[in-house]
């Protein structure tokens, strides 16, 4: 029985620990560096006209091979999560 190869980007795609990962869209980049989100993709991830988003990369060799957004509101209350803790220790 063949093993079945599973592909091992530096974004974790071959990582048993990742579920749902999946293309959702297609998107073009124009002249300008521009691109738009499909309405659908906005409205799934709740996105409205004003909210902040933060990108994130990975690399790997030095070249980026992953770009995430999320909403600037849900990153904070990660840091919150993550550091509010070790901030109360060092007080």
């Amino acid at each position: 029985m063949k093993k079945k190869k599973t592909a091992k980007g530096c974004c974790g795609t071959g990582s048993s620990t990742i579920s749902n990962y999946r293309v959702d869209s297609i998107i073009s980049i124009d002249g300008r560096g521009q691109t738009v989100l499909p309405k659908e993709l906005r409205e799934k991830a709740g996105i409205r006209p004003g909210d902040k988003l933060a990108v994130t990369i990975l690399e790997k060799d030095g070249l980026v091979c992953c770009i995430n957004l999320i909403k600037l509101d849900d990153l904070m209350d990660i840091l919150k999560d993550r550091l509010g803790p070790v901030m109360k220790e060092m007080a």
